[in-house]
């Protein structure tokens, strides 16, 4: 956490003062402003998001997956920008980029774009969020575990499936990755819970799916 040097009234000495760390709404707010008109790298961001960086940037690359806005070219970028630093945390090992994707340059304007049509989203997590049951983010143990839900989330992201199926681990992402980020063990018991609503839905997907593709080879093959 950040602090700050402000003088104390009474006799004159300098009182450090603990900075209260940015609100998402500030965070988007930032990186609308830093890169409304050009093209940035996921380098820049990094480095304008600071302390909170990873799990705050893995929630942000989730959230196009929440929204019908198309990113051709950029979901398989996302998705493992998110499995790799889920991965290294699941390891306890510190968040690592290759360069490649660290200067993988993001399109103009799409962080006003995405962030934009997900502010509402973000902002209500933003009040929802808040440091409770702390002992579900205790190191060093309970946080690996909780990037491993992540980091398979993000695999799923990274297969070939029909449109539409990504909203289902993409929210799985945001739950968990907010909770990390806050500290919100309510938020983290949230992320399981969608993590197992996934399961029973991707085994749905492919119990159906397998009989529509099998009715749809009679019905050409008849």
């Amino acid at each position: 956490m950040a602090t700050n040097g402000a003088p104390d009234p009474a006799n004159g000495t300098l009182v450090v003062v603990a900075a209260r760390p940015r609100k998402l709404s500030e965070e988007m707010d930032r990186l609308i402003a830093e890169f409304h008109m050009r093209s940035v790298s996921l380098r820049e961001v990094i480095v304008v998001l600071q302390g909170r960086a990873y799990n705050l940037l893995m929630l942000l690359l989730a959230v196009p997956f929440l929204l019908p806005v198309p990113i051709p070219g950029l979901s398989i970028v996302l998705g493992l920008v998110i499995a790799i630093i889920a991965a290294r945390l699941t390891l306890g090992q510190r968040p690592w980029l290759p360069a490649r994707l660290l200067d993988r340059k993001l399109p103009p304007k799409f962080f006003p774009t995405l962030l934009g049509g997900a502010r509402r989203l973000l902002r209500c997590f933003e009040v929802m969020l808040k440091p409770r049951l702390l002992w579900l983010t205790a190191p060093p143990f309970l946080p690996q575990l909780h990037a491993f839900i992540i980091f398979v989330a993000a695999s799923v992201l990274l297969l070939p499936l029909p449109p539409g199926t990504n909203f289902p681990p993409a929210l799985c992402i945001v739950i968990m990755a907010g909770g990390l980020l806050e500290r919100d063990g309510l938020f983290i018991l949230g992320g399981y819970v969608a993590f197992a609503l996934n399961g029973v839905f991707f085994a749905l997907f492919a119990i159906y799916g397998e009989k529509l593709l099998h009715a749809l080879w009679q019905w050409i093959a008849g």
